[in-house]
């Protein structure tokens, strides 16, 4: 645990220190794209916060080939390599959106290129579903299924990223409970190590938010922008998938096994959706929204739930622990139906439950809770509290 407490501070400390260093050069240098018609704020902002974090992650992953724990996933470095260069490519690619506002097509071509990397290259595919033995019937199969859920993922992170701090908070939230699954997934199986690539790509991802917000908390100074919000996407289904191969659904007995193993294989598929469950209906909402009015799914509009929450009267900031609190609730009420069956708790799965159902009715309650305040309205020379980027 010291070792990924150690990547989680590493990490966290190189970002900090790129972000304020790239915010330097884009404020010296102008590298911020001039207000458009679409835009909420009014201050010029640099969107090179991705730029930053993607030499956090290098940082990391390179410390870790040095280090002797890490050595399980470096002794056939052909996935990490894989990673590497597809977060690259979407840098990239990113970068000279922020920039130059690239058209859509070449945007999410450039997805689907870099998710084709991850699991061609790397071999980081979706082999098995933990649905009654349910397993992928072809390679074929499984190389499709793998690069659409990770082009989801990059585009479901990507859309909520309106509100200062709001993508760097509910990343940072959904992968400390996704490393702790992951973590005590390891444990449980037995297994002589507890170093793996799923639980160090989340380590990873908790250092890069948690060096980014500060920069990005509100009033933000910097922007993570596609570049950095795409990767998140990029690298949080890459460890989702990657956690996938700690179990074999079709060999799962309840007699050999017990539940908290079945209980195991199915979270790999309940916690990643739980914890994105709100980039996910966002992004969902949007697609079908933009279809019925028959425009380009990536088009750009002012109908995103953080819009709605503005408009129903909650401050930018409340917005933003808004999602924080689903984002908690719904990620920990799975791990802890997870840790209680596994650790024998009372009522095993059933305190997850509670907690869950306690936590939605009270995330419920304050997000309709009535506003005496009247709506949020789209600033004009005001300062910016919110921002919409590239959707």
């Amino acid at each position: 645990m010291k070792q990924y407490i150690f990547t989680i501070l590493f990490t966290a400390t190189v970002t900090l220190v790129c972000s304020w260093a790239v915010w330097r050069l884009g404020l010296r240098y102008k590298l911020y794209p001039a207000i458009r018609a679409r835009d909420v704020h009014t201050t010029p902002t640099p969107r090179l916060g991705g730029v930053a974090m993607f030499l956090g992650a290098v940082a990391a992953f390179a410390v870790s080939a040095f280090t002797p724990y890490f050595e399980i996933f470096w002794t056939n470095p052909r996935a990490v390599w894989a990673i590497l260069a597809a977060v690259a490519l979407t840098v990239l690619v990113g970068l000279a959106d922020d920039l130059w506002d690239l058209d859509w097509m070449i945007k999410l071509a450039a997805q689907f290129l870099a998710a084709g990397i991850i699991a061609w290259f790397g071999q980081l595919q979706v082999y098995s579903l933990p649905i009654g033995g349910m397993t992928v019937p072809s390679a074929a199969v499984s190389f499709i299924l793998t690069v659409f859920a990770i082009v989801i993922v990059m585009n479901a992170v990507n859309f909520i990223d309106g509100l200062d701090g709001l993508v760097a908070g509910v990343c940072l939230i959904a992968n400390v409970i996704f490393f702790a699954y992951s973590y005590f997934v390891v444990r449980d199986s037995g297994a002589s190590s507890y170093f793996n690539l799923a639980s160090f790509i989340a380590a990873v991802l908790v250092g890069m938010c948690l060096g980014f917000l500060p920069m990005n908390w509100h009033p933000a100074k910097l922007f993570m922008g596609d570049s950095g919000a795409l990767v998140l996407g990029l690298l949080m289904a890459t460890s989702a998938i990657a956690i996938t191969g700690q179990f074999d659904p079709a060999t799962l007995d309840p007699d050999e096994f017990g539940r908290s193993q079945l209980l195991g294989a199915f979270v790999p598929i309940l916690l990643p959706v739980a914890v994105a469950i709100l980039p996910l209906i966002d992004f969902i909402s949007a697609v079908v929204r933009r279809y019925w009015r028959g425009t380009s799914p990536f088009t750009p509009d002012r109908k995103h739930l953080h819009h709605r929450m503005l408009d129903m009267g909650h401050s930018a900031r409340t917005a933003v622990l808004i999602f924080y609190a689903w984002t908690a609730v719904l990620g920990l009420s799975i791990l802890l139906m997870y840790i209680g069956v596994s650790h024998g708790w009372p009522g095993q799965y059933w305190g997850g439950v509670v907690f869950g159902v306690i936590g939605i009715a009270a995330c419920v309650v304050v997000t309709l809770m009535p506003n005496r305040r009247k709506p949020a309205a789209v600033p004009t020379t005001s300062a910016p509290v919110v921002h919409e980027e590239h959707r």
